[in-house]
């Protein structure tokens, strides 16, 4: 059907929900908007799906979020996974709550379990609560760091982990076999609570997490140090603070400061541009604290909890914002320099738009690590891959967008994790009379001056769509032979899995196929394009490595502005 056809279904409805139907009358004198929120389905893809709000076949409502339920029922009822059921948290979004429920109730319709969330919970517990409970499947209601008019809807295996390529392709054809979302069957919730077959949960699970959690900190005896570290602290508005508080509490940090303001969970995430660790102005109100107190370390999570980021004073007492290769190498050094035994089968698993930094501190201390396709799911996937074969012993996962992994009793990046970890390691370079900032110095003088930056490309509706595919047929069809003052010494094209190289030989690369390029420089220098999975967006990554911070940066802008040249030229 034509996108109008889709909307006049939608407009026909009669018992279509009344405030969606309030809102698509609003949408009638709006030709653009409407045909962008009909002509096509919401896509359930590799990780789930993620869109505006609001009435229409491309956009999170009631009627999609049955939809992808109804797919993922049919993939329980395939496992036979009735009685384990199906695990669902959610965030502070715009009905999160109601989506949730939502989902229950179609699991419900076709007598399968699940455990839903009393309030709202990080998306690493739902990960673990997964695992604890034994469940067949979870789903976590969220959009993550993006803006307040969009949620979505995260589907995870029963390893905790966010579904892998084989199984999401089973459940996107589940999804994409329902005809008809309004016609999508649902249970009474009271009903469904009478039965037994919807279970509140939380306390229970909240405990288990918290035991497990002891397990990231390498060395105990710092908790002796660990009182001294003055921590400021910010769940963004999100769904961090209470296993964040106490995490950090039972790891023997005392001198813990919230940003109050931002602890209050918030749909519109009032005080910030946006509820993203990664962007520098998310810390404005931290750092305001952090001065006011003297804090050594202030720590940002994302609404879900999935994503961290620190900032640390400088030389000039001004707060910097760490990025997240830096954060990784840290940790990363940490783990490896701190721990009593490493498994000679270790391994660091990161994603191949992820510094080289990692890469070189964990040969410096004899361990493999290996590159994954972008998204935490395939590190997942290994993970589970080794515990079954006994090939390596995961020691640490992370990639650049602000996601680490420490212990794999979850399967998703975890900030929790993470900001205990992170607040570890500062207590530990405190003891010594350095700063994180020094810590780093010290990280680059021994391998090397490593710099990556990342440049984002905002194109929504179907035309931004169309111009996204145009710049990636262009660098296909036209690839750059130089980069700045560095020559191109292989392109990898993980559409076609080949590695072409300078001198005209082929290699195949071994990861599963994505549209993504990867243009290697010589100097261990790279850059890479990759549209989004969950926005409508195209990312540049770039990095490079020198013996200075200087040539480095000198370095960097050089190879930019030769992308960003060609960028131009194609749009």
């Amino acid at each position: 059907m034509s996108w109008y056809q889709e909307y006049e279904r939608w407009n026909t409805f009669t018992s279509l929900d009344p405030t969606l139907k309030k809102e698509l009358e609003l949408l009638q004198q709006d030709e653009q908007s409407l045909e962008d929120a009909y002509y096509k389905n919401l896509e359930f893809g590799t990780g789930g799906m993620r869109g505006k709000l609001g009435p229409g076949t491309n956009r999170m409502n009631i009627y999609t979020v049955r939809r992808a339920a109804e797919g993922l029922a049919s993939y329980v009822e395939s496992l036979s996974g009735q009685s384990k059921g199906v695990v669902i948290a959610y965030d502070s979004r715009y009905m999160s709550k109601e989506f949730s429920v939502e989902a229950a109730k179609v699991l419900g319709r076709h007598g399968i379990l699940t455990y839903v969330f009393s309030s709202l919970r990080p998306t690493p517990e739902l990960s673990f609560a997964v695992r604890y409970l034994g469940a067949a499947a979870g789903v976590v209601v969220t959009a993550s760091h993006n803006p307040p008019q969009y949620n979505g809807f995260k589907a995870y295996n029963s390893d905790g982990g966010q579904l892998p390529l084989e199984e999401a392709a089973t459940v996107i054809d589940m999804v994409n076999r329902v005809e008809n979302e309004l016609e999508v069957e649902v249970a009474d919730q009271a009903d469904l609570e009478a039965s037994g077959l919807l279970k509140w949960i939380d306390s229970e699970v909240d405990q288990a997490y918290l035991e497990k959690l002891k397990e990231v900190n390498v060395n105990p005896e710092l908790s002796q140090f660990a009182g001294d570290l003055s921590v400021v602290f910010t769940p963004l508005h999100g769904t961090a603070q209470m296993l964040v508080e106490k995490g950090l509490q039972q790891m023997g940090i005392t001198n813990l400061h919230t940003v109050e303001e931002q602890a209050v969970p918030d749909p519109e995430f009032s005080t910030v541009a946006s509820p993203n660790p990664e962007e520098h102005q998310a810390f404005e109100l931290a750092i305001e604290k952090g001065k006011q107190l003297g804090s050594d370390v202030l720590i940002a999570t994302d609404p879900d909890a999935d994503r961290l980021g620190i900032a640390v004073p400088n030389a000039a007492g001004e707060y910097q914002v760490l990025t997240g290769n830096q954060t990784g190498a840290l940790l990363l050094d940490y783990l490896l320099s701190q721990s009593e035994h490493i498994p000679e089968n270790g391994i660091v698993i990161k994603t191949i738009v992820t510094s080289e930094f990692g890469r070189v501190i964990a040969d410096h201390y004899g361990v493999s690590s290996l590159d994954t396709l972008t998204g935490f799911k395939f590190i997942g996937e290994k993970i589970k891959e080794y515990e079954e074969t006994n090939q390596h012993s995961f020691l640490f996962g992370y990639e650049e967008s602000y996601g680490y992994l420490v212990k794999d009793f979850a399967r998703d990046k975890d900030a929790v994790q993470a900001t205990v970890l992170a607040a570890e390691v500062a207590a530990y370079w405190k003891s010594k009379g350095k700063t994180l900032l020094e810590a780093l110095k010290g990280l680059y003088e021994k391998h090397g001056f490593f710099l990556e930056d990342l440049q984002s490309l905002t194109m929504e509706g179907k035309s931004g769509s169309e111009q996204i595919d145009k710049i990636m047929n262009d660098f296909r069809q036209n690839p750059l032979t130089k980069a700045g003052d560095l020559e191109v010494i292989a392109v990898e094209d993980y559409t076609t899995s080949e590695r072409n190289k300078k001198d005209g030989s082929v290699e195949t690369i071994e990861l599963p196929k994505a549209n993504v390029l990867k243009f290697i420089l010589e100097n261990d220098s790279w850059f890479c394009l990759r549209p989004s999975g969950t926005e409508p967006k195209i990312k540049f990554y770039y990095g490079v490595k020198t013996s200075s911070g200087e040539e480095s940066r000198r370095l960097l802008d050089s190879v930019k502005q030769s992308v960003n040249e060609q960028i131009n030229e194609s749009v």
